[in-house]
């Protein structure tokens, strides 16, 4: 089979699609599909434009240190430990929201960037990616935060950011992601 005619059987074919819901950070479509198999189902998708998070990394001194911040999260009912991170703006690039959004949120810029990871948040009713990139060479300024935002930072060592996964203190699927790869690759200081 030529590799068009495969791939795309590879893919549901969508027989019907209806917006459902309209907000100003995500929408909802209703698609009626034909899936892979010859499955045909009712699909509810929360569609998204897409995340970025930042794993801002601080070299200076004996050991390295990554900046969490902390800020209350609605539909967790709770104050959580996150890595900077937000939506990327219609036409912005992964790298430009990344950067926007360590300056917004914590005030600091970076000299280094590199992206580390790319992954779907909950493939099975969201269509929503994250890209994590790591930043280095850190530089302190203004945080410019969003009018809703109340976000306090502060850096944590590799180590002891490592821990706080482990002991559920971080409950964050990205922080979580960013942390322990780099935890995982820290052989790789460069």
């Amino acid at each position: 089979m030529p590799k068009s005619r495969k791939s795309k059987a590879l893919q549901a074919r969508i027989l019907s699609s209806q917006v459902s819901y309209q907000g100003p950070v995500f929408w909802v479509t209703t698609d009626e599909v034909e899936e892979p198999g010859g499955i045909r189902a009712r699909r509810d998708i929360v569609r998204h434009a897409g995340s970025v998070v930042v794993v801002a990394l601080d070299e200076r001194g004996r050991q390295r240190r990554v900046l969490l911040e902390r800020q209350y999260r609605h539909a967790a009912a709770s104050f959580m430990w996150e890595l900077p991170a937000g939506r990327i703006d219609e036409g912005e690039s992964e790298l430009a929201a990344a950067k926007r959004e360590l300056l917004e949120e914590t005030g600091f810029t970076a000299q280094s960037w590199k992206k580390l990871l790319w992954f779907y948040v909950s493939p099975g009713f969201l269509d929503e990616t994250m890209n994590i990139y790591l930043a280095r060479g850190l530089r302190p300024g203004e945080a410019q935060p969003e009018e809703d935002e109340r976000i306090a930072t502060r850096f944590f060592s590799l180590s002891r950011a490592e821990e706080m996964v482990r002991n559920g203190t971080i409950r964050d699927a990205k922080t979580i992601a960013g942390i322990l790869y780099l935890t995982a690759n820290k052989a790789r200081k460069r």
